[in-house]
């Protein structure tokens, strides 16, 4: 596995990197959260324009990308700028499109920024287990009609397409008879739009007899929104990654600047060894995220095996590096108006997405056994 950037990903990294620092400081992220879509549209579309939206695809559906190491690129840099756009949501959707076929159109309208998609999945009682799937979908004619609840549907709120699992066959938590639809928003869906903890879009949907295309085999969508999954975690974990990095860094120049007893914090020997540990477990992020990416093109067992550990070693550290940042600020390490807080609240809320911390383990563990 070559951990090395190639010239295009590092051309990527330098472009992204350079826009963010020049168009997206702490004041202009929340005013893009506060608008009616929880973004800010303009920036979507510069995004396209520069190539973000596309590197998240690979070349044969129109993109430029969809590489593991792309991924990491892209996203370790929104992190450390908490972009609120919802790349997220495009990379889960996106993913079941690209590896169901045929959707071509619809992801090369999405890279130029015209489209937005949204995975729906999750349900009110769903917790972590993808299998759970209480939605049905129900065959009318050449079409299918989908009733049912989804939950925390990431990007749900401005999205215009939606991919939707629903129930064909079998009982509630069943793997099998998992279908995925794609459909387009209409009256038939009652969408409540709201904000998250850390700032970014979501929406609870309710699908009343919606109309569904199918997307690949009838039955088999559960493998689809597993793969999609391990993208978006792999993803995430690398966002994670990027907010550790800011997080640390305030943490470091504010002990710099604070002074108690006539000199900086920074000289006192517990505070050096506390960043010293933050900055040795980032470390085993970085290796970590770089080796679920490499891996998502490995065959199941291992791919999960390795998004698990991942998500794991992100939670446990991401939250060792926010309690650490909060706690060598002070109370200012809270305040809305300084940056380190926000960090903070983004890499816990990471720790619950897509399965917190024990989930991911007792996941590791049971993936393990049949190796």
């Amino acid at each position: 596995m070559d951990f090395k950037l190639n010239d295009d990903r590092r051309m990527l990294a330098e472009t992204l990197e350079r826009f963010l620092a020049d168009n997206y400081d702490m004041e202009k992220r929340h005013g893009f959260a506060m608008q009616e879509a929880g973004f800010s549209p303009q920036m979507w579309s510069e995004f396209s324009q520069l190539g973000i939206i596309g590197a998240l695809f690979g070349e044969d559906v129109g993109g430029f990308g969809g590489e593991g190491a792309d991924l990491m690129v892209v996203f370790e840099a929104l992190g450390k700028h908490l972009v609120v756009e919802p790349f997220l949501p495009t990379l889960l959707a996106g993913t079941v499109l690209a590896k169901s076929g045929g959707n071509e159109a619809l992801i090369e309208k999405t890279i130029a920024g015209e489209s937005m998609l949204a995975l729906a999945h999750g349900e009110p009682s769903s917790r972590y287990e993808l299998n759970s799937v209480e939605t049905v979908a129900k065959q009318d004619g050449d079409s299918w009609l989908i009733s049912g609840n989804k939950s925390v549907v990431l990007g749900g709120g401005a999205a215009t397409h939606y991919v939707v699992s629903a129930r064909t066959s079998g009982e509630t938590d069943d793997e099998q008879g998992i279908t995925c639809f794609l459909v387009e928003k209409s009256d038939a869906m009652r969408i409540r739009n709201y904000s998250t903890l850390d700032g970014y879009g979501a929406a609870e949907v309710t699908l009343e007899n919606a109309k569904g295309i199918l997307l690949d085999e009838k039955d088999k969508g559960c493998s689809l929104i597993e793969q999609a999954y391990a993208h978006g975690i792999s993803a995430v974990s690398a966002e994670a990654l990027g907010a550790m990095t800011v997080a640390t860094e305030l943490t470091v120049e504010y002990t710099r600047q604070r002074k108690q007893f006539g000199v900086p914090i920074g000289k006192f020997q517990a505070l050096q060894h506390r960043m010293a540990d933050m900055l040795i477990e980032m470390e085993q992020v970085r290796s970590s995220v770089m080796n679920a990416v490499g891996n998502l093109v490995s065959d199941r067992k291992l791919r999960e095996r390795e998004v698990s550990a991942c998500k794991y070693l992100v939670g446990t550290v991401g939250r060792q590096v926010a309690e650490e940042a909060i706690q060598i600020h002070g109370g200012m390490g809270m305040t809305w108006e300084y940056s380190v807080g926000h960090f903070a609240k983004h890499i816990i809320m990471i720790d619950h997405l897509f399965g917190d911390t024990d989930h991911h383990l007792e996941r590791y563990i049971a993936l393990g056994q049949d190796l």
